[in-house]
């Protein structure tokens, strides 16, 4: 039986445009994703360098203004439709479930999403989990199976027990070798608002 329910963020609650960073990039002339500058970003989202660092670090090597580097890098972010946020406040109220977040999400990202939600709806948001990990504060990142054992280990959560809803199937393939029930969502064609629909051992 299914008692706890782990949810990503990006294209599971908010929509993502997932190229637009790297067509932003591009526009600003670079158009190269090197192996050194995936490390720089993996650093950046497990919260093992800062803002600063991170930014300076572009700035730097390709002489971009920083303020267009946090344009481009929020680029992938675009609206959280409201009637996902119903479904889940409405799953939370219903106390069927024990609710989780886990998101590879950095500090940009998420003072980005604040800024555009606002207060209110990012708090409503936030207050239907009964726990709410980022990767930059928690400093792991999916899809290492390390994540999945710490939100495991954290909450006294069996894998047998637990559904993990990403839309990356890397992510859900990994949680699933630790005997973690899965739900790889694919945007455009399902909706997590159709948990219920796709995911039969939940009724």
């Amino acid at each position: 039986m299914i008692k706890n329910i782990i949810f990503d963020f990006g294209d599971i609650f908010i929509n993502l445009d997932k190229m637009a960073t790297f067509k932003a990039m591009a526009e600003l002339g670079v158009s190269n994703i090197t192996e050194e500058m995936m490390q720089i970003y993996h650093q950046y989202e497990k919260g093992f360098m800062s803002t600063e660092d991170f930014i300076k670090f572009f700035h730097n090597k390709f002489n971009i203004p920083k303020t267009d580097l946090v344009n481009a890098w929020n680029a992938v972010l675009l609206d959280f439709p409201k009637e996902r946020l119903s479904f889940l406040q409405e799953l939370s109220a219903s106390k069927k479930y024990r609710l989780f977040l886990l998101s590879n999400t950095n500090d940009l990202h998420i003072k980005w999403v604040q800024n555009s939600l606002g207060v209110q709806f990012y708090n409503d948001f936030k207050n239907a989990f009964e726990q709410f990990y980022l990767s930059h504060e928690i400093n792991f990142r999916k899809p290492d199976t390390n994540i999945y054992e710490f939100v495991l280990n954290e909450n006294s959560l069996k894998a047998e027990e637990t559904l993990f809803v990403d839309d990356l199937e890397e992510n859900t393939n990994s949680a699933s070798q630790l005997g973690i029930h899965t739900w790889n969502l694919t945007p455009g064609v399902d909706d997590v608002t159709e948990l219920f629909e796709k995911n039969k051992q939940l009724l």
